[in-house]
Parts: C-alpha cells; sequence; structure tokens
C-alpha cells in the first residue's frame, strides 16, 4: 500500500519508540507524542506508560494497517483531558 513503510525484519515498533535487547528484553521505551525516554529496568517499564496496538478494520480508511504507539503518562492525561466524555476509570483491586 502507498504510504506504508517495510519494518526491514524489525519487531513492531522497534524503530523508535521501543528497542529490544538480543533476548527478547525490553531495553528502551520512548513516548510516542513528547518523545520523553521512559525508565526501563529489568525488561520492565519503571514509569507509567499506555501501549497502544490497534488492528483497523473494514469500515476504517486504515482498513489491513495496524498502528502501535507508546505515551508517557503525562501525555496521557493531556490527551484524555480534552475528551468530551471522560474515560471510565475503574480500581484494580488485585496487582500482578
Amino acid at each position: 500500500m502507498p504510504g506504508k513503510k517495510s519494518m526491514g525484519g524489525k519487531r513492531k515498533g522497534e524503530s523508535k519508540m521501543r528497542k529490544y535487547k538480543n533476548g527478547g528484553q525490553l531495553e528502551t521505551v520512548v513516548c510516542n507524542c513528547c518523545g520523553k525516554k521512559i525508565i526501563v529496568s529489568e525488561g520492565i517499564a519503571r514509569e507509567g506508560v499506555i501501549s497502544i496496538n490497534h488492528a483497523w478494520d473494514f469500515f476504517s480508511e486504515k482498513d489491513g494497517e495496524i498502528h502501535h504507539f507508546d505515551l508517557c503518562e503525562t501525555c496521557y492525561d493531556a490527551l484524555i483531558s480534552e475528551f468530551k466524555i471522560p474515560v471510565e476509570v475503574e480500581e484494580q483491586l488485585e496487582y500482578l
């Protein structure tokens, strides 16, 4: 499709926002909105970050595309503060 970029054998999102060590362990996460580098230790993001992986479907102009991005907590908060209908929030009762 026009405008699509080949990943060249890389893992999803590895080109800029995520990097993995040879063993597949997460090494780097970068916010797609502000460019902030998220602290990662032992393969785990140590700051608030939301990862979106969305496959667009038939009724979308983006049909056949899968979008991947990460947002730091600050950018997420700024984004949802603009919503006309607020995000539904529920308390997580069990922590992993």
